[in-house]
């Protein structure tokens, strides 16, 4: 495979240079700095361009460049469905969520969930989502960085991620949100136009999109995969996809941080549309260059050695000098966007839901320092937890879905019962919570050691049943936890849950200047997608 050459290297050193001209562009004056609002959350003033750009940069990270690719190449494209599905789920971020949040004033979602139920609910979700991001976002981005840069530059992994870490954390911590909503923008441009030249490229050293399909394996461009597929069995797609959906686009504050940073509620909705319409891009710049890479190992003009060297392969062997760097420049940049994101989404969660609730007297430049060291802290955390990722699976993407479904159902549960339903209450949440947490523990260590359990046991059916399905499950038992602890305990205060719930909001209709032209987008939007389910129906 062909390493970068010198003009190659000058691209990506270009790149990378306007993309700390921009990060510096973006903060210059220092009031990020000086306020925690401004640091955390961008000055609360930002547009729906920029948020809906942002969400689709920091969600496009490892798992997408690597670990897609890589899921297309092992079995075809019903990896897509999450990606699919994410369209849908942000309207239900816009419509649904987004006027509870900004209506609140929040600025994290441990907070709101401690106006909803109770501190002790904040507590738990500021502690298990800083736990969420070393095992998955963070590790899984740092590990795929030294992919990277292994596969197409030659450097030794740990140097690449290394390189990765240190780069993203100088402009993330001296920019704080402001840098990376702007830097986010570029990187979504390139990224784009870079994963749709690898794919344009490669059907055509392959034959074409016929071409493609003939070679391809069977079930390969079947988003429906049959239900007892062992990764993606359609009824998984149906039952357990959503779950994991609405935890991470609707709860999770690494999402959800954008659109606090709207200027008001237009300005949010018109984001998550924006980025409802690019994340139908996935399937086609990051899966199907997997499937290409399938198709073209079989054929003998490529070799994988596994199939998350997927894209790496098809960058460094079918693009030409020039575009490579250019196109590794902006696989890096998106590594470093998904990380600088987590960066900052974490810092504010140990900031504002950890030290300030033990400090509230703290002052606002103290404030931004100690989200500033607890990044260095997460980043050393997350290089310890790497070499346990191959333990849980081959490919990375699947290893963040499926550590996903052991946290996010009782998450999901809380956030969505308690919008609908305001009877439910703090007992319940945190019985919920606590289970959930305890159910998904006992998974996952399973998982780890599936060698030593004894097949047709309880424990081994616990760490072999489809993750999806395990979701499905898992959100079902805490949801009963929580209507039945309710149920058996003090209702709730309406009072205090003024503006929290469908039923003490007022008037349910948010006022919104552009309400009729994003009803109609959002229709459009609903359209692709089942044009796309159509279209991959097998």
């Amino acid at each position: 495979m062909n390493h970068l050459v010198a003009l190659d290297w000058v691209l990506v050193i270009v790149y990378f240079g306007v993309v700390f001209g921009v990060a510096w562009a973006a903060t210059r004056g220092g009031l990020t700095r000086r306020s925690s609002t401004g640091y955390f959350l961008a000055g609360r003033n930002v547009g729906w361009f920029v948020i809906g750009a942002s969400l689709f940069a920091s969600n496009i990270g490892s798992e997408h460049l690597v670990g897609l690719a890589g899921s297309g190449a092992a079995g075809g494209v019903a990896v897509g469905q999450f990606e699919i599905l994410a369209s849908l789920i942000l309207l239900l971020l816009g419509w649904l969520f987004v006027p509870f949040y900004l209506r609140s004033g929040v600025s994290t979602m441990p907070e709101f969930l401690e106006r909803r139920y109770s501190p002790a609910a904040r507590w738990y979700l500021a502690v298990i989502s800083i736990i969420g991001y070393v095992l998955t976002k963070i590790s899984v981005t740092v590990a795929a960085g030294g992919i990277v840069f292994q596969a197409l530059m030659g450097l030794d992994f740990w140097v690449g991620a290394l390189l990765v870490v240190t780069a993203t954390g100088i402009y993330t911590v001296m920019g704080g949100l402001r840098a990376v909503l702007y830097t986010d923008v570029l990187q979504a441009v390139v990224l784009l136009v870079g994963a749709s030249a690898v794919t344009v490229i490669g059907l055509r050293e392959l034959g074409g999109w016929g071409q493609m399909t003939a070679m391809a394996g069977p079930g390969f461009m079947d988003i429906w995969p049959p239900r007892d597929h062992p990764d993606f069995p359609w009824t998984g797609i149906l039952l357990g996809a959503p779950i994991l959906g609405v935890w991470y686009w609707c709860t999770d504050q690494f999402i959800v941080q954008r659109v606090l940073s709207a200027r008001d509620l237009d300005q949010a909705r018109g984001g998550t549309i924006f980025a409802g319409f690019l994340k139908l891009l996935p399937l086609f710049v990051f899966v199907i260059p997997g499937v290409i890479a399938y198709g073209l190992a079989q054929s003998g003009r490529i070799e994988l050695e596994s199939p998350d060297q997927a894209l790496p392969v098809l960058v460094g062997t079918l693009l030409p000098t020039g575009l490579r760097g250019l196109v590794v420049a902006g696989l890096l940049a998106a590594l470093m966007s998904s990380l600088s994101s987590v960066f900052n989404s974490c810092s504010t969660l140990v900031t504002l839901d950890i030290y300030k609730k033990l400090r509230p007297g703290t002052s606002e430049r103290r404030l931004v320092l100690i989200g500033q060291i607890a990044t260095v802290v997460l980043v050393a955390l997350a290089l310890l937890w790497v070499p346990f990722m191959k333990r849980i699976s081959d490919q990375l993407f699947q290893y963040l879905q499926s550590v996903q479904a052991y946290i996010s159902p009782p998450i999901a549960s809380v956030f969505l019962v308690g919008l609908f339903w305001p009877w439910v209450n703090a007992r319940g949440a945190m019985i919920s919570l606590l289970s959930g947490f305890a159910l998904g523990t006992v998974r996952l260590v399973a998982e780890l050691n599936l060698a030593q359990l004894t097949p047709g046991g309880f424990l081994h059916w616990l760490a072999t049943v489809n993750f999806l399905h395990f979701a499905a499950l898992l959100f079902v038992v805490c949801t009963v936890l929580l209507v039945v602890f309710s149920l058996g305990g003090k209702a709730p205060d309406h009072g205090k849950l003024a503006g929290l719930t469908f039923a003490t909001s007022g008037d349910r209709r948010v006022p919104s200047a552009r309400r009729s032209l994003h009803l109609v987008v959002s229709g459009v939007l609903v359209v692709c997608v089942a044009a796309i389910w159509w279209w991959f129906r097998g």
